[in-house]
């Protein structure tokens, strides 16, 4: 199986930053603009289920505001994903029914960035609950739809983001990314998506750092441009966070060029935990490659960074213990565990059954991933792989089947932690999803950026997406291989079979 360009779009469609010129020259209004985005929604999202909560009326409010203000997207209409976003006056549903009830105090500090830049908020995106998988199908909500093929997931947890972007409802859509939530909906939607360095974005007031700080919040978008100019207004801390990042030298939207210089690629296609790595997953990464050498690059096939074995144990350990943590933080607020889901109340579960030294030990085994990249770093410029193992699941696919759930209902009900621990279960089940997205953990736990890149279509018509990271703090360099990858390997003319032009 290899790794197929999709046919050309008949009709040129704009990004974000055009999008804001043309409302600036007064070649269309803002206003109009507004409503042909809506449009765009009512026509696609009732087959991809992408937006699930409507803010016409916010918007309407707020664009005359946004288009006086001359931000750089002053105008463009833009999308929240429904988790770690708060918008003042508006409920946060983190993919839960209960929690969609709750209108939020006050705006995050992204949010208030992205406005101040002209963006318009008119709808939230769909998300798994609390973030915790890398499919979208929260119960509260249902699935989400890949338009590529919608008996397919966009990916998780940023895939209603994904799905909005890739079926044209908007050129961008916030996103958030704690083991790979913008790269891996981005490369299953034939996107580009990009995890800032930890810290680069603050996640103030919710949050001093998301998950031990693997949470870094951006976007997903159809175009490089969009991304570095939408991360340059995103940027920058807020008093009382942990530590402060120095700003880049220049702005993103300065980096838009090919590498001036021969860079040092590492390459490797093998899966850090060993399993199967698809065919045209995996030669998509080495097909990145030779195009990467063709155009002057050292590229060199290395073994998988570290330890991956050991990085998915900690990366669980962190996973149980911080939604134990969330779960107790709702209870204190008046949210029973019995709102959430079955699969969200057994990880609690788990997590509530960690010792708090192993939890501290996990953590800080994080730095002998740091310190393996670190030394791969010291060769090498960037590191290459496929985004994901295997191509995005159907819907539907990775739900427990019933004798699990059943067996899950059972013990929660009756309080029989030990039982559920001894057994396993949620653990292998948790391991066995990692098989599928094994390469990006390692940007999450070290802190490093990371992006996925479009590459092509597999056999079935389904995108496939490669994977490029860089040392902390170099998203510069990530956006001129960005860049020089998107004039040479082009995908901004890819149209879904579901797309509302």
């Amino acid at each position: 199986m290899s790794s197929q360009s999709p046919s050309p779009a008949s009709a040129h469609v704009p990004d974000a930053l055009e999008l804001a010129d043309c409302i600036r020259r007064g070649e269309c209004e803002a206003a109009q603009v507004l409503r042909s985005a809506a449009a765009r929604c009512e026509a696609v999202n009732p087959q991809i289920n992408a937006v699930i909560a409507d803010l016409r009326e916010y918007a309407h409010t707020v664009f005359k505001q946004a288009e006086a203000g001359g931000g750089s997207f002053a105008g463009v209409p833009f999308l929240l994903k429904d988790l770690g976003m708060d918008l003042a006056g508006y409920a946060t549903s983190q993919g839960n029914a209960l929690l969609a009830r709750r209108p939020a105090a006050q705006s995050d500090a992204i949010v208030r960035r992205w406005e101040q830049s002209g963006l318009v908020i008119f709808g939230k995106t769909n998300t798994p609950e609390l973030g915790l998988k890398a499919i979208t199908e929260p119960v509260a909500f249902g699935p989400t739809r890949n338009p590529w093929h919608l008996d397919h997931t966009p990916g998780g947890s940023s895939g209603g983001s994904a799905a909005a972007v890739a079926a044209g409802i908007v050129p961008a859509a916030a996103a958030a990314d704690g083991g790979g939530s913008i790269r891996i909906p981005a490369a299953y939607c034939g996107l580009f998506g990009l995890k800032p360095s930890r810290g680069r974005v603050s996640s103030a007031p919710q949050s001093d750092e998301q998950w031990e700080g693997a949470v870094s919040t951006h976007a997903i978008t159809r175009t490089v441009r969009d991304s570095a100019a939408l991360l340059d207004v995103a940027i920058g801390a807020e008093r009382g966070d942990p530590f402060i990042v120095m700003p880049p030298e220049r702005p993103f939207s300065q980096e838009l060029h090919p590498p001036r210089q021969r860079l040092r690629i590492a390459l490797s296609t093998a899966s850090p935990l060993g399993g199967a790595v698809d065919a045209a997953w995996s030669r998509a990464a080495s097909d990145c490659g030779l195009l990467l050498q063709s155009l002057g690059h050292h590229v060199e096939r290395v073994d998988p960074v570290g330890d991956g074995m050991q990085l998915a144990r900690d990366y669980l350990t962190m996973y149980f213990g911080q939604v134990a943590a969330q779960l107790d933080w709702w209870r204190q607020r008046g949210v029973p565990a019995s709102a959430f889901e079955t699969d969200t109340q057994a990880l609690g579960l788990i997590g509530r059954g960690l010792a708090a030294g192993d939890y501290a030990l996990a953590r800080a085994r994080w730095n002998s991933p740091m310190r393996a990249l670190g030394q791969l770093f010291a060769h090498f410029d960037l590191y290459l792989t496929p985004t994901c193992a295997q191509p995005p699941a159907r819907i539907g696919e990775l739900n427990p089947p019933g004798w699990q759930r059943a067996a899950l209902g059972l013990i929660l009900r009756f309080g029989l932690g030990g039982l559920l621990r001894r057994s396993g279960l949620v653990e292998q089940l948790a391991f066995d999803n990692l098989h599928r997205t094994p390469f990006t953990q390692l940007a999450n736990l070290t802190g490093t950026p990371a992006m996925s890149v479009p590459w092509g279509l597999d056999d079935a018509g389904l995108p496939v997406g490669v994977q490029c990271m860089a040392a902390w703090g170099r998203e510069d360099l990530l956006f001129q291989v960005a860049t020089q990858l998107e004039q040479e390997h082009p995908w901004a003319h890819w149209r879904p079979p579901v797309f509302a032009a």
